[in-house]
Formats: structure tokens, C-alpha cells, sequence
């Protein structure tokens, strides 16, 4: 790439994980209206707003410690960005983590959206960056690229889009492969406070999306497994400052018998049907993160430890992995991921809103007063 006048982010220098960064939690809007959408066939998912869902599910996050809802991108889903200029404008506190695919618009385009959403609702805006994992609805919009492409031009849009968040006034040119600007300008900031530019977060379990993370992103999501696998993984990510955190659904009870209760109660409301839609988006898709559909439905057991629990993958698909356990339970398999480095957390839930209220009461105080109490020692 050249004609950059402004520099992408280096490499950051390898550092220690900081044990007294406090864990951070996000919520997945998009079953807020539809808890089980992720049981339907692509093609019958209704692309209409259940506002008054999503607003409540919002509301609520407002109230119960959580940072940010992830506001999905896709065919059957309505515009993020919108959506979230409608809904930040109805909360007080909570972000909004505006998912975007660079195939579909450019970055001068889209970082002027984001910076205007965020003068709108007090900089309380995120991007969560993602690279598609399904071609043929990749194909509705007009995107014909393979899946090696499309990292390329991730990492190109993401060159760009820093460099215009990072400009300071000074013009942007570049001529890349993908995308060309000529000095480029933009004068409406991200926000009125100094702040120049949203949290990145970037969503994949393959190296190629590890390397992008540490090259331009604050955060790389991966899906949960077992912390003594997970954590070689993720420690060349962590080493560079970059964050890691985690895709998983929850079902926490008072206790680890209802949790468990809960969590058959789940997966018996779903037939073959579920299943076969499962195996269909495996042929389909082209993402290595959804291998764990696969792995899930082949394993002679559904606990991968003795929270974390795949039983609900084979009919809801890879995000249904789920920590699964008493609040007490829950809270220290969180705190377990986070002495290996993990810091964040993508939760989903059936139903969101009840999960939310519970781990809000009852999960996350645990959390903080057990991370209160590592700090005094």
C-alpha cells in the first residue's frame, strides 16, 4: 500500500497482562424480539425492528453494569448504525458496538457515520469489525470475494479508517488496492472530549484475524473453550496490548442443579429441524470459528470443563456455547479466564432480559468483590 500520509498503529512492544484491569461486559442484541432466531433458516428470518425489545433489553443494560450491545450486521437485520442513533438517544449510559462488514461501504463513508452517531449519543460508540463467514449472503450486497481477499481488504480498511480517526487535520492519502483516498478530511470529530476515535474490536478465531487484531484493534472476540487450551492461544495477542475477550452465552441460576435444569429444558424445545439448519450453515459457511458446531454435535460429552457446556451448539450454533452454573459458579470460571488474560466478555442469553437482570444482581457483584479482594492482597 502507498500514498499513506498517515501511519498505521505499530506493532505495540510486548507487556505483562495487568491483573487489576477490571473484567468488562457486553451484551449481544440481536435476539432481543426472537430469542431462538438462531434455530431459523436464514431465508425466514423477518428483517422487521422488535424496537420495543431491543429498547427494554438496553434499558436494562443500562442498569446492570453492562458496557456495550453489539449491534449485528446482516440481511435480516435492520441498519446498525441507525439503530443505534435511535436507541442511544432512549439510554443514558450504555455503548453501542456498531458491527460493520468493509465490503459494503467505504472508510471515509463510514467513519463519518460513526463519528456522527457518536456526537449524537455522547461518544457512547464502539465498532466491532468482521470480516462475513457466509459468501452467498456476502453475495447479496454485491461482495464476490474469497475469504483470504477479504482479510486483505479488512486490513486496508482498517488502515484507513485509523488514519482518518488519528488525522489531526493533516490530510489522508491513500492508494491501496482496495480503496483510494485523496486528501482526505474530515472535520466532524468522533467526539467533543478529545477522544478521536471508537474501541476496535475484531471478531475471528483464525490467525489471519489474530494478526489483523494486533495490528489495528483494541480487542480480538474469540469463541470460549477451555482456559488450559485457550490460554497458548491467545498469549502472542495479549503480549502486544491488544485485549482478548470472549463470545458465550450464560445460563446462570441460583443454583448449579437449576442451571442444569435449564439448560435440558433449553435444548428440548428443538427437533431436527434445528439441527439440520446447524449442519447446513456448516457446509455454508467459510469461517474457521464455526468448526465448533462440528466439534460439538462429534463429542461424546457437552461439557468441555465443568462450566462451560456445548450441549445447546448443535441446535443453536456456535454462539450457543455457554457457561453454565450456579452465580457463584459462573463468577469463578470468569475469573479463571481472566488469569489467563482475557478481560471481556460477549454475552447472549433465553432470554436475554432475564439473563442480564440475573447476572447483573447476582454474577457480576461476585465478580467485582472478588477482584476487589485480589487487589488488596
Amino acid at each position: 500500500m502507498s500514498g499513506l500520509t498517515h501511519p498505521p498503529r505499530p506493532t505495540a512492544v510486548p507487556r505483562p497482562v495487568d491483573p487489576g484491569k477490571a473484567l468488562r461486559f457486553h451484551w449481544s442484541l440481536s435476539q432481543a424480539g426472537n430469542r431462538f432466531r438462531r434455530s431459523e433458516p436464514t431465508e425466514e428470518l423477518s428483517g422487521r425492528l422488535p424496537f420495543e425489545a431491543q429498547l427494554e433489553l438496553c434499558q436494562c443494560a443500562d442498569e446492570h453494569g453492562i458496557d456495550s450491545l453489539l449491534m449485528a450486521i446482516g440481511s435480516t437485520c435492520p441498519d446498525p448504525i441507525l439503530l443505534s442513533t435511535c436507541l442511544g438517544l432512549k439510554t443514558r449510559r450504555v455503548k453501542f458496538m456498531v458491527a460493520c462488514r468493509p465490503g459494503l461501504i467505504s472508510p471515509a463513508a463510514f467513519v463519518q457515520q460513526i463519528n456522527t452517531l457518536a456526537l449524537f449519543v455522547g461518544g457512547r460508540v464502539h465498532i466491532n469489525l468482521v470480516g462475513g463467514h457466509t459468501p452467498h449472503e456476502l453475495q447479496y450486497y454485491g461482495d464476490w470475494l474469497p475469504r483470504a481477499e477479504r482479510y486483505a481488504r479488512l486490513d486496508e480498511f482498517l488502515t484507513a479508517c485509523r488514519a482518518l480517526w488519528e488525522a489531526d487535520g493533516q490530510e489522508v492519502n491513500l492508494a491501496g488496492r482496495y480503496y483510494q483516498i485523496t486528501g482526505g478530511r474530515l472535520p466532524t470529530p468522533f467526539s467533543m472530549n478529545g477522544v478521536r476515535r471508537p474501541e476496535i474490536f475484531l471478531e475471528g478465531n483464525s490467525e489471519e484475524s489474530a494478526a489483523l487484531a494486533i495490528r489495528h484493534a483494541d480487542c480480538l472476540w474469540r469463541f470460549a473453550e477451555p482456559p488450559a487450551s485457550l490460554a497458548d492461544k491467545i498469549a502472542p495477542v495479549i503480549q502486544t496490548g491488544t485485549e482478548v475477550g470472549l463470545l458465550v452465552s450464560l445460563i446462570a441460576r441460583p443454583t448449579r442443579d437449576e442451571a442444569v435444569q435449564a439448560g435440558c429444558h433449553l435444548i428440548g424445545q428443538f427437533g431436527e429441524k434445528a439441527r439440520a439448519i446447524q449442519r447446513s450453515f456448516e457446509r455454508h459457511t467459510d469461517a474457521a470459528a464455526f468448526e465448533l458446531t462440528y466439534l460439538a454435535r462429534q463429542s461424546l460429552t457437552p461439557w468441555a470443563t465443568r462450566t462451560l457446556w456445548t450441549g445447546a451448539v448443535p441446535v443453536l450454533g456456535a454462539p450457543a456455547i455457554a457457561l453454565l452454573g450456579s452465580a457463584e459458579e459462573v463468577a469463578g470460571a470468569l475469573l479463571e479466564y481472566k488469569e489467563i488474560g482475557v478481560t471481556q466478555f460477549l454475552f447472549t442469553g433465553w432470554p436475554d432480559l432475564d439473563e442480564m437482570t440475573f447476572f447483573g444482581r447476582e454474577v457480576l457483584p461476585r465478580v467485582r468483590e472478588r477482584e476487589n479482594a485480589e487487589l488488596k492482597r
